[in-house]
């Protein structure tokens, strides 16, 4: 395990693996967070207290850092500490608990990324033009990000919002009801890695927080393909 400061300090290629110089990203320091404030909490189930408090100290570390680095002056969280430029997984803060999905930062980033970020309703994962990832020309939207877009909406009290981009999303799925990375906000065209299994993982979450925010005593229930109606 890191010590100290070590935790807070060490550089990287964000959760896009970009080309260009490494930074402080925010969302990987968010998951370094999540892996330690789990553990904290693992410990304590397997009633290890010092293993506990030591993780416990690496994820306060951390939060600490992320909201003294990762904030601009509006109140946003920005992709990395050296930017005001935005980033769709900063829209895990909710869904990971960083922060109670009714903390101001969080709503507005939130709204930022969605308003900044979107074409056509779609999400991209950054501008490209705001951010040094070594590549050249444009991108399709990506689904993944899109589909964490209706979750994180639940999550501050979208919903109606967040139900609407949701069955948009769900009409551009493939015969096969698939998803490839990304989508081509114009024409639909699936890009990309096809079909994109993180990309579900995102589908699914997102349907399950809709159909929870409208009702939450709802229960899902999977249909096999041969019993739905034509």
């Amino acid at each position: 395990m890191l010590q100290g400061t070590d935790r807070v300090e060490l550089l990287d290629a964000n959760i896009w693996e970009q080309r260009g110089p490494p930074r402080h990203f925010t969302s990987s320091k968010l998951m370094c967070w999540v892996a330690c404030y789990r553990g904290a909490r693992l410990a304590r189930v397997c009633d290890e207290p010092d293993s506990a408090q030591r993780w416990r100290k690496a994820a306060e570390e951390i939060r600490a850092d992320i909201l003294t680095h990762g904030l601009e002056a509006r109140g946003v969280f920005v992709q990395h500490y050296d930017t005001t430029a935005l980033d769709a997984s900063l829209l895990l803060l909710p869904l990971v608990r960083f922060l109670p999905a009714d903390d101001q930062r969080i709503r507005a980033t939130v709204l930022a990324v969605a308003e900044e970020l979107s074409v056509d309703g779609l999400l991209l994962r950054y501008r490209t033009d705001q951010t040094e990832d070594g590549l050249q020309g444009a991108e399709g939207t990506f689904s993944i990000c899109s589909f964490w877009l209706v979750s994180a909406l639940v999550e501050i009290g979208e919903t109606a919002r967040a139900r609407q981009l949701c069955e948009k999303l769900l009409s551009y799925a493939s015969p096969l009801g698939l998803y490839a990375e990304e989508l081509d906000p114009r024409t639909g065209r699936h890009l990309g890695n096809f079909p994109q299994a993180f990309t579900h993982l995102a589908l699914i979450n997102a349907v399950i927080h809709v159909i929870r925010a409208e009702d939450p005593r709802a229960t899902l229930q999977f249909v096999p393909p041969r019993e739905r109606q034509p």
